[in-house]
């Protein structure tokens, strides 16, 4: 509203709708502040806190003077540290062999997912519960359960594999030093892909049915549909399963950690978390602290770098 003054200027009443809006804009602010709060709290002080406390120990390390009788002092390493690890044979070999694992185990899990997630999502699947409850039933079962199962049937002397395997003439040893990766990944695959399953099949239940109808009655079969139309859909569904198989193949640790015990070709320091232990286990928590740096590093640079280029392949297309 325009009001006039007695010296004939104009001037405009500000209204109340926009002192109001402001405050309810406000009130709004408040809200969501105070719904992420728990939230914020819980994720700064169970991931923040102790992410930046590791890193501050990596710049440190324990040095004792002398024979050993006076008491060790922790004193500034700088970098010290990180060039140890660069230098330690042992743990850049787990770096090495935990991403050899991967290049070949993510997409061959990733594939057998998705797999399986397009013939349950096809019209001709019978039995859809049964068979997506069997696939899910691996993950559901506890890690350290299945690698303790798994081990039973890798050793040679109960294993029915190898036991198979001698009677075609074959002497495998699952947990040889030339096959034991290979296991592991196996134990992985076997255990995750009901999971990754389950997320891509989610995905495509997302899908309108009108546009697979629609396809069907131009003329095109199952394989072309899946192809052209159903993989693309779920294209967000495949990069959030890959980004999550990064993560969790870099905290590669319980299969290894229990088939140790019957396989003696996995060192104490196979994967990089089980060599971090190994520092921890002989009081060097310093040592401990830069080599879970240097894996959160990498994992992040791997996970980013790999969302960076799906960004820009599917801008591209």
């Amino acid at each position: 509203m325009t009001m006039t003054n007695p010296g004939g200027s104009s001037f405009a009443r500000p209204r109340a709708s926009e002192g109001g809006g402001r405050a309810l804009s406000r009130r709004h602010d408040r809200s969501a502040v105070m719904f992420l709060m728990p939230f914020g709290l819980l994720f700064t002080t169970m991931m923040l806190l102790p992410m930046g406390y590791a890193l501050y120990q990596s710049f440190f390390k324990v040095q004792r003077s002398g024979l050993g009788l006076q008491p060790a002092a922790k004193v500034f390493a700088g970098l010290g540290n990180y060039v140890t690890a660069v230098r330690d044979s042992a743990f850049m070999s787990s770096l090495l062999r935990v991403f050899m694992l991967g290049v070949v185990q993510v997409p061959v899990m990733l594939g057998l997912a998705l797999a399986l997630a397009l013939l349950l999502d096809s019209r001709s699947a019978a039995f859809k519960r049964t068979f997506r409850l069997t696939y899910f039933m691996p993950y559901a079962l506890p890690g350290v359960i299945a690698a303790i199962m798994w081990s039973f049937l890798y050793e040679p002397s109960v294993s029915p594999f190898t036991a198979g395997l001698r009677h075609l003439g074959l002497n495998v040893n699952f947990l040889s030093g030339n096959l034991v990766l290979g296991s592991i990944g196996n134990m992985i695959t076997w255990g995750w892909t009901g999971f990754n399953m389950l997320i891509i099949y989610s995905a495509l239940q997302a899908i309108p049915g009108e546009l697979t109808e629609a396809a069907v009655m131009d003329g095109c079969g199952a394989w072309r549909v899946a192809w052209h139309m159903k993989i693309p859909a779920v294209r967000p569904a495949l990069i959030l399963t890959t980004v999550f198989s990064i993560i969790g193949t870099a905290q590669l640790f319980n299969e290894p950690q229990v088939l140790q015990q019957v396989a003696p070709t996995i060192s104490p320091s196979y994967t990089p978390i089980m060599a971090a232990q190994q520092a921890a286990d002989i009081n060097d928590y310093n040592y401990a602290a830069t080599e879970s740096v240097i894996l959160a590093l990498l994992t992040f640079v791997l996970s980013f770098g790999f969302l960076k280029f799906a960004q820009r392949k599917g801008d591209s297309e």
